[in-house]
């Protein structure tokens, strides 16, 4: 069963979990989850890395996208994961352009347009992410979590963060 506790996120409150993201899905916790994606069909660090690896169909789906074009900031692209426990859909959400250089890579716009989507294509789903933009892309997580918030206003969701 999971614990759920709320944090405070400038005057906002996020459902958040602690614990493996991946392994929560797999243990049936979550109908869908997100994670942030670049434009170039690079998921080579990060959480991308480990769900390219562990779910090869989620890397498929982002392989199917065009490459490298700038109108793919703000979309999804997603996979269905069917396993003996699990049955849920990983979703890549394109929030950052290119994965090289220093400073903010990710796209606070494309953060808010991805959710919006993931709100419209899975309204009734248990949501589960991690904090999207908030580490190898640079983006500022007091900025990117009301976004999220706003995005999926009414439904079922939580960030999921690694234990201490």
């Amino acid at each position: 069963m999971l614990n759920a506790i709320e944090n405070r996120f400038q005057g906002g409150m996020m459902p958040t979990i602690k614990g493996d993201l991946i392994q929560l899905a797999l243990d049936g916790e979550f109908d869908v989850i997100v994670h942030g994606c670049n434009c170039f069909h690079a998921m080579g660090a990060g959480i991308a890395r480990v769900i390219a690896a562990e779910f090869p169909s989620a890397f498929e789906a982002d392989q199917r996208t065009e490459y490298g074009v700038r109108s793919k900031l703000g979309t999804i692209s997603a996979a269905r994961i069917l396993r003996e426990t699990a049955d849920f859909t990983v979703v890549n959400a394109y929030t950052q352009f290119h994965w090289d250089g220093v400073g903010r890579l990710v796209d606070y716009d494309a953060i808010s347009s991805c959710f919006g989507a993931v709100a419209t294509a899975y309204p009734k789903a248990r949501i589960g992410y991690p904090m999207i933009g908030a580490g190898l892309a640079g983006g500022d997580w007091a900025e990117i979590a009301p976004r999220i918030d706003a995005a999926l206003a009414g439904l079922e969701h939580n960030l999921v963060v690694l234990p201490d």
